[in-house]
């Protein structure tokens, strides 16, 4: 197996999803390690910082990529599989930012409310117990939470020469911030362009489900993540299987939309895993589904749609590629 290691200078970072060329080559079949800078450009480094002060908005949730994949044609599956996601520093930020979050107005959803202040938390990383440390900024609770990384965006270049920002989830992936892109997870991209371009970054150390004040435990992270290619077989939405479940992730707004979308996208994935009827996917998926929210704060919500793979027949998604990729990781 080829060994892909990549640590992006500055000036490497991508902004963007499409418009950008790509930083290097990689075949099918590549385990890379990479280094993912913070969503905040590493800006954020005390309590005492403030958004407004240190951070450049032009600047926020670096790429590391994009990456062309040899033989990657539109209509084609791009295949990754996260292998190992680690802590790169040993400690994170999270802020409240004006106008920027689900409880809040913002520039979308405008009232007369004044801004909520910019306060920043620095979460202390203990490697050995595996948690990060909660402190309140305006009481005396502090808590020990354990560990759970995540990339908040996996994406490919949208097509018809689309460049969207990195803050941006939709059918090319993206900013999805959804817990489920976590180690041992593979996740299904359409490729639109040759080359497929895929970037990824946005680290979090963990997150809860809908990201609500917008900011996660937000911290640097190294990658590590097997690339692989399907020929055709596109799916609309972004896919994700690990061993327990099944995952469409949908974004748009409203989000009753988003969540139309990502069961819509279940809906087709389960007639192709058992050659079901689109109402009798329907029927099933209504008494079987889990729809956590991925984030309810970035220009598209992104909504999720699971379901157990021990309520179903074994199936054989992309003819078994999680479980090759799998097997793959566990002899790494």
């Amino acid at each position: 197996m080829e060994v892909v290691e990549f640590t992006p200078e500055r000036e490497q970072y991508a902004w963007t999803f499409g418009g950008v060329p790509p930083i290097r080559k990689v075949t099918p079949g590549t385990l890379m390690r990479l280094w993912t800078e913070d969503a905040f450009s590493g800006r954020l480094q005390s309590s005492s910082d403030r958004p407004s002060e240190k951070l450049d908005m032009r600047e926020v949730n670096p790429q590391t990529g994009p990456f062309y994949v040899e033989g990657a044609e539109p209509g084609d599956t791009l295949a990754l599989h996260i292998v190992g996601l680690e802590p790169a520093r040993d400690w994170a930020a999270s802020a409240t930012i004006p106008f920027f979050g689900g409880l809040t107005s913002t520039d979308r959803t405008v009232t007369l409310q004044e801004a909520l202040p910019e306060l920043t938390w620095i979460y202390q990383l203990d490697r050995e117990r595996q948690t990060v440390r909660f402190e309140a900024l305006r009481g005396e609770l502090q808590l020990d939470l354990p560990v759970a990384p995540m990339l908040g965006t996996v994406g490919v270049a949208p097509g018809g020469r689309e460049v969207r920002t990195s803050l941006v989830p939709d059918m090319f992936g993206g900013n999805m911030d959804t817990p489920e892109m976590r180690a041992g997870s593979t996740c299904y991209l359409g490729v639109n362009v040759e080359g497929a371009m895929f970037s990824v970054g946005d680290g979090h150390y963990r997150q809860g489900e809908g990201e609500s004040c917008g900011t996660a435990v937000e911290g640097a992270m190294n990658v590590t993540l097997i690339v692989e290619l399907i020929k055709g077989h596109a799916p609309v939405w972004p896919r994700i299987e690990h061993d327990d479940h099944y995952i469409v992730v949908a974004s748009s707004r409203p989000l009753e939309d988003a969540w139309r979308a990502s069961q819509a996208g279940m809906i087709a994935w389960l007639g192709e895993l058992y050659g079901l009827d689109r109402l009798d996917a329907y029927q099933l998926l209504t008494q079987i589904s889990e729809s956590p929210l991925a984030n309810v704060v970035d220009a598209n919500y992104s909504a999720v749609t699971k379901v157990a793979k021990r309520l179903l027949p074994i199936g054989d998604a992309y003819d078994g590629m999680h479980r090759h990729l799998r097997g793959h990781a566990a002899t790494l």
